[in-house]
């Protein structure tokens, strides 16, 4: 059984993420900081999923999941960096503490992330996808913070993908347009947009390719947004 940690379990994509792998035979680590929500999930989806609460901007509770993870699952095959936060100003109205906190989570989490399941992703020549955004590539009005966030997030995966391939880990970054949940305080309910089930399939087809291929990074975009 392929042991798969996912960050932002407990909501949205990360949920979505880890209900389609447990169904496909994978076991799932659920890192998030809501701890009842985790359990909640652990033990509707049963045998092969961890709960494993902590903050992705803490060194040691990214530490603490991965050894849980090898010690219940025998090792670790692919991270799922998914956790993140959006927040929506306009650049001259965000404090500092704001953009330090979009940074930290985003960005930092993702890195910390990486570290500490790098050494059991190289025995397992396994897989890290990281769900970034189109915003990573198109800035946007209001969007600073998140923007740079995910700008930095491309570079640094990008960077590591180049780097960790020598070594038989392959990195994936994966960029959704706009995605029906509640993520920076969105209403879900718009039909055009899309679903955290399709990008859990992305997650999963990345995660499935054979070994000698990479496929370095994926845009995924509702086929009907609307016009104007």
């Amino acid at each position: 059984m392929r042991a798969v940690l996912i960050s932002g379990a407990s909501r949205g994509i990360g949920e979505a993420t880890a209900r389609l792998l447990h169904a496909k035979g994978y076991a799932v680590g659920l890192l998030a900081r809501d701890e009842g929500r985790l359990r909640a999930l652990a033990a509707e989806l049963g045998e092969g999923a961890l709960p494993l609460p902590g903050d992705v901007r803490n060194q040691d509770d990214w530490a603490r999941a991965v050894a849980r993870m090898e010690e219940a699952f025998g090792g670790l095959y692919a991270l799922v960096n998914n956790a993140g936060i959006g927040l929506m100003k306009p650049v001259a109205e965000l404090s500092e503490a704001e953009v330090r906190e979009v940074l930290e989570v985003n960005l930092l989490g993702p890195f910390l992330g990486l570290k500490a399941a790098l050494p059991a992703l190289r025995r397992a020549s396994g897989v890290v996808v990281n769900v970034g955004s189109l915003a990573g590539k198109h800035p946007f009005k209001g969007g600073a913070a998140y923007n740079a966030s995910k700008f930095g997030l491309l570079g640094l995966m990008g960077a590591a993908m180049l780097e960790l391939r020598e070594e038989g880990v392959r990195v994936v970054n994966l960029l959704p347009g706009s995605v029906d949940t509640g993520f920076a305080g969105n209403t879900p309910g718009a039909s055009w947009k899309l679903w955290p089930e399709d990008v859990a399939q992305a997650i999963l087809f990345a995660l499935e390719m054979p070994e000698r291929a990479l496929v370095s990074e994926i845009e995924l975009r509702p086929t009907r947004p609307p016009k104007g």
